[in-house]
């Protein structure tokens, strides 16, 4: 029986192990963050594979909106390359905000919801028809879905531009994102809010060593745990260490899909709990992470 039970077990991990984390985003996700010249800069998902068990491919390409990287081919790239049980975070907005007068070939049709439609002036004078955030990433969820993926939406990383003494408000992609999750029953990672709040306990001072050329793109020292952390005591700190302390320990694909989620957070935010193995609930075991 011991036996049986062994050998199950044995089997049941090598599936999991064969999982994948695809990542699907824009410049703070990619590789060379900042785009062509600043290779020296680098996206969360760069850092990442070093605190996880699974391969992760990074199919982030900097300049990318939800409406782009569908029309680029990305999308069409990442849903080619899951395999049933693999794990997509998706997280776009940086790049999807109304361009003016011209369409720059990024921007979405504004408003919350899968059938918003707007028409735009290109370039050269031509009108087309461009659809909402919800259309682009809700098509590719569904795609991800049913090739038995599991698609996880994360909202954009906050720009550092500052209000009094916190970060500024995140606008409208938050929420945009936070719809898909409910729409879709798929899970939502406020990744904005969670990396806001810590920021506003290390300072704008802190904060402004992180970004070398702009607001947007994060340096090296900064897409990773290791070095800097938040200092034990503060909020945050406290916060996530009694959430990670309250939960239960889960096994197989669920742990490994939240170890994902936790660590997709504190990549970004520094938190030095992302060294640990911990594992927690998959479902609203956090505050900003929620199964929608």
């Amino acid at each position: 029986m011991m036996r049986s039970v062994l050998s199950t077990s044995l089997l049941f991990l090598s599936l999991v192990s064969a999982q994948t984390l695809h990542l699907a985003g824009d410049s703070t996700m990619a590789v060379g963050g900042g785009g062509s010249g600043t290779r020296w800069l680098i996206g969360w998902g760069v850092p990442l594979p070093q605190f996880l068990t699974i391969p992760v491919v990074n199919h982030a390409v900097a300049g990318e909106s939800a409406r782009s990287y569908t029309n680029d081919g990305g999308f069409a790239n990442v849903i080619a390359a899951v395999k049933s049980g693999d794990f997509v975070i998706i997280e776009f907005g940086h790049n999807d905000v109304s361009a003016g007068a011209v369409d720059n070939g990024q921007q979405d049709a504004v408003g919350d919801g899968y059938n918003i439609t707007e028409v735009v002036t290109t370039a050269n004078g031509t009108q087309i028809t461009i659809h909402s955030f919800a259309f682009y990433v809700e098509n590719a969820v569904n795609s991800i879905k049913a090739k038995g993926g599991i698609p996880i939406i994360s909202s954009l990383t906050p720009d550092n531009i500052w209000s009094g003494t916190t970060i500024a408000a995140g606008g409208r992609f938050v929420g945009y994102a936070q719809s898909v999750g409910t729409d879709t029953s798929i899970t939502y990672v406020d990744h904005f809010d969670y990396v806001a709040q810590a920021y506003d306990n290390l300072g704008e001072t802190t904060v402004n060593t992180f970004y070398p050329i702009d607001h947007l793109h994060t340096n090296a020292g900064r897409g990773s745990c290791g070095g800097r952390g938040l200092p034990e005591g503060t909020a945050v700190w406290d916060e996530f260490f009694e959430e990670l302390r309250q939960c239960s320990w889960k096994s197989g694909t669920e742990r490994l899909l939240v170890k994902c989620l936790v660590l997709v957070v504190c990549t970004r935010a520094h938190v030095i709990l992302c060294r640990t193995n911990v594992a927690v609930r998959r479902a609203s075991y956090f505050g900003h992470i929620a199964r929608r």
